[in-house]
């Protein structure tokens, strides 16, 4: 079977599940399990503290069977296991499209969640600051969704 660039199974549709990002008003296919619920609550959490997600052009998406832009890859959205939020105001290959404040809170959920997200905005080559991508395990996920 085909996997994704972290190692799940990828363009299996029956892997992921519509999930509503609690808070918005806005459905996103991801992965079933932890890792979708990651992201899921890393949505609901951008949209309350960051910026609103569920406002103006629908721009949020997970799954979709496809190579990573410019590579032969298979994406993590392949896998269910990756999520572009806001994607028309965070512009692929440009920086600085969050203000300080909303970087730190960005960050700030991403070490309390035990380092199984990965932040497009962190790229050395090319910025990718609407994406965000599962980097660990299943179990690691449960960990980090329990907080230990």
């Amino acid at each position: 079977m085909p996997v994704s660039q972290n190692g799940y199974i990828a363009n299996d549709i029956d892997r992921t599940r519509v999930w509503t990002i609690p808070g918005a008003d806005r459905r996103v296919r991801l992965r079933f399990g932890a890792p979708g619920l990651l992201l899921v609550e890393l949505a609901a959490f951008f949209d309350m503290f960051v910026e609103p997600i569920d406002v103006g052009q629908l721009d949020d998406w997970g799954y979709a069977e496809r190579p990573i832009r410019g590579g032969s890859s298979l994406s993590n959205h392949a896998s269910g296991t990756a999520i572009d939020l806001n994607a028309t105001r965070h512009p692929l290959g440009k920086r600085g499209t969050f203000d300080a404040t909303q970087e730190g809170l960005i960050r700030s959920w991403l070490r309390g969640h035990n380092g199984c997200v990965r932040w497009g905005g962190d790229y050395k080559n090319r910025a990718d600051e609407m994406h965000f991508e599962i980097v660990k395990d299943v179990d690691d996920c449960r960990r980090a969704l329990r907080g230990s």
